[in-house]
C-alpha cells in the first residue's frame, strides 16, 4: 500500500471558495454535444476551460459518497485529492497526471458517468491543483479504501461495488458474421475471469448477459472495448452495466454457461458443453479468433486508454481495402457529390463513381480503410432519398477515373484534393464527434445575423420538419432536430457547406443529444 498520505480528502459545506463555477463557464460537460435522455441546457458549453489534472464534477445526487466520485476516476489512472461541495452537489477529483484526466474527460464525453443510475457532468476545472486539509478524521475511512483500491491486488471491488456491477450487457450490432458465446468468452476474458454467460435474441438483435468475477474487470472491459468491432467493419459491442449482480445459469450449452459449474446438463435438445474447451480457450488465445481474418485482437490496457481517448475503429487488417461498394442507392437523385457529403461524415472521401451498367450503385474510395469499416458500420440500412442503402467492403483497392477524354456523364468524381475533408487536420476535434446518424444535426459557423427562423426555414426547404431548435451560449453553434434520421440524412446532405452569406459556409453534423 502506497499509504493514505497519497491522497487527500477535503469537504466543504456550501462553501463559496468556488463560486467561479456557478456560471459553469469553465468546459464541457460529459456530453457536450448533449444526451441522448436528456435537455438540459446547461449541458451545452461552447467555451472549454484547457485540460487540466483536477476535473469539476456537476449534478451529484445529494446522497453520493466520496468513494463513488473517486470511482468514476480510477479506471484511468491514481486519484490524488478530492474535494466536496455538498451543498452545490459539487466535487473536484484531482488525477494524478494530466493525461489520466485527459482520458477520463475524453471517454466520458461518449459514454454517460452514472452515480446511482443519476447522470452526472463532468469538465475540466479552471484549477491546475486541488489544496484540501487531509486531517479530516471523517474522511479517513475513505483514504484508505482509495490508498487500498490503487495498490495492486486490494479489494478494490469494495470501493467500486456501489458503482457497477460485474455483469455487462453486450448488443452486437451490424452482425453480418455469427458471434457465439465462446467467442465472447475468449475477447472478455482477457479483462478478468469469466463466471458466466447467457445470450439471447431481443428486438431482432443477438444479446448477452457476461458475469466477471469482480466488478473493476467488467469496467475495465466496457472501457475498452465498448464500441469495437469483432470482425473487420461489423459486428459492433455495445456494452453496459447490467442492474443484475448475479446470473443464474441452468444449462451449460451453446446459448449460456456457468464456468463455474461444469456439471450443468445441456437442456432439452442443445448441443452438450465439453469443459475441455474453455481450457483450450485459456491455453490458445488464438484457437479461434486468430483463424478469421480481421478478428478482434483482445485489447490490452494502452489500447483501452486508446479507445477511451476516441480511437473510433479498429483498424483491423493490414491492406483491408478503403473503398466501399453501394447498392439500392435512388439512381433518379444519387450524385457523386450527395454520396461524397454523406460519407464524408465517417471520413475523408477520395473519388467516387456511379457504376455505368448500375446506376443504382457506386464505389467509393476513402483515404483509410478504417474510415470505410467506420462508413460501413455507420451507414449500412440508413434511408438515403426513399431507399434503403447497402454498403459493404469492395474488392477493389483504388476507384479508377476515366480516361482521358472519354465522357461518363459525371458518373466519376476525384475528391483528392476537395477543401471539405473532415479529417486530414491530425488531431482534429471532429474524429472525436463521429455518431451515427440520427435525428438532431449539430449545426456550427453560423453567422451572427442568422435566426433561428431562418435557419428553421432553411432546414424546413429540404422536405423534412423542423421538430425542435437551440442555439449554444454564443450562436455560433446550434441543434437542429427533423423528425426521422431519413429527414436528418437528407438536410446534412443539402446544407453541409451551404453559404449562409459573406462567405461563411454551415458546418453540418450528426449529434448523440436531443432537445
Amino acid at each position: 500500500m502506497d499509504g493514505i498520505s497519497d491522497v487527500a480528502v477535503g469537504v466543504k459545506r456550501g462553501s463559496d471558495e468556488l463560486s467561479m463555477y456557478n456560471n459553469s463557464n469553465s468546459g464541457m460537460s460529459s456530453n457536450s454535444d448533449g444526451a441522448p435522455n436528456g435537455g438540459d441546457s446547461k449541458k451545452l458549453r461552447v467555451e472549454e476551460a484547457p485540460p487540466s489534472r483536477v476535473i469539476h464534477i456537476r449534478k451529484l445526487p445529494n446522497e453520493a459518497s466520496e468513494a463513488e466520485v473517486i470511482a468514476l476516476g480510477l479506471p484511468f489512472g491514481k486519484v490524488t485529492n478530492i474535494l466536496t461541495l455538498k451543498g452545490k452537489n459539487q466535487a473536484f477529483l484531482e488525477m494524478g497526471t494530466e493525461e489520466a484526466a485527459v482520458t477520463m474527460v475524453n471517454y466520458y464525453s461518449k459514454v454517460t458517468p452514472l452515480i446511482r443510475n443519476i447522470q452526472v457532468f463532468i469538465q475540466y476545472s479552471n484549477h491546475k491543483e486541488l489544496k484540501t486539509d487531509a486531517a479530516n478524521q471523517r474522511t479517513q475511512a475513505v483514504l484508505q479504501a482509495v490508498s487500498a483500491a490503487q495498490s495492486p491486488g486490494s479489494e478494490v471491488q469494495e470501493v467500486l461495488a456501489a458503482v457497477s456491477s460485474p455483469v455487462l450487457r453486450i448488443i452486437i450490432d451490424n452482425m453480418f458474421y455469427p458471434v457465439t458465446l465462446d467467442v465472447l468468452q475468449q475477447i472478455f476474458s482477457k479483462f478478468g475471469t469469466v463466471m458466466k454467460i447467457i445470450t439471447f435474441t431481443k428486438n431482432n438483435q443477438f444479446q448477452a448477459l457476461l458475469q466477471f468475477s469482480d466488478p473493476v474487470s467488467a469496467q475495465q472491459a466496457k472501457l475498452a472495448l465498448d464500441g469495437q468491432n469483432i470482425y473487420n467493419s461489423c459486428c459492433t459491442l455495445r456494452i453496459d452495466f447490467s442492474k443484475l449482480v448475479n446470473l443464474n445459469v441452468k444449462y451449460n450449452n451453446d446459448k449460456s454457461r456457468d464456468y463455474t459449474r461444469p456439471e450443468l446438463p445441456a437442456g432439452d435438445g442443445q448441443p452438450s458443453f465439453d469443459p475441455t474447451v474453455a481450457v483450450a480457450f485459456s491455453k490458445d488465445s488464438s484457437s479461434l479468433l486468430g483463424k478469421i481474418p480481421g478478428a478482434l485482437n483482445p485489447l490490452s490496457a494502452a489500447a483501452a486508454a486508446a479507445a477511451a481517448a476516441g480511437r473510433v475503429a479498429l483498424t483491423g487488417q493490414t491492406g483491408s481495402s478503403g473503398v466501399l461498394l453501394v447498392s439500392n442507392l435512388n439512381e433518379e437523385m444519387v450524385t457523386p457529390q450527395s454520396l461524397f457529403t454523406l460519407f464524408g461524415v465517417y471520413g475523408d472521401v477520395q473519388r467516387v463513381k456511379i457504376l455505368y451498367n448500375k446506376k443504382d450503385s457506386a464505389l467509393i474510395q476513402m483515404s483509410e480503410s478504417n474510415q470505410a469499416q467506420l462508413a460501413m458500420s455507420h451507414l449500412n440500412g440508413q434511408k438515403m432519398y426513399g431507399k434503403i442503402i447497402r454498403v459493404t467492403l469492395s474488392k477493389h483497392q483504388t476507384v479508377a477515373l476515366p480516361r482521358d477524354g472519354l465522357d461518363d456523364q459525371g458518373l466519376t468524381k476525384d475528391f483528392a484534393n476537395s477543401p471539405l475533408h473532415r479529417f486530414k487536420k491530425p488531431g482534429s476535434k471532429n474524429f472525436q464527434n463521429i455518431f451515427p446518424p440520427s435525428a438532431t444535426l449539430h449545426l456550427s459557423n453560423i453567422p451572427q445575423d442568422v435566426t433561428e427562423d431562418d435557419l428553421r426555414l432553411l432546414f424546413s426547404n429540404t422536405g423534412g420538419t423542423v421538430k425542435a431548435f437551440k442555439f449554444f451560449q454564443d450562436r455560433k453553434m446550434a441543434l437542429i432536430q427533423m423528425s426521422t434520421v431519413e429527414e436528418a440524412i437528407q438536410a446534412l446532405i443539402d446544407l453541409h457547406n451551404y453559404n449562409m452569406g459573406g462567405n461563411q459556409h454551415l458546418r453540418v453534423s450528426f449529434s448523440k443529444s436531443t432537445i
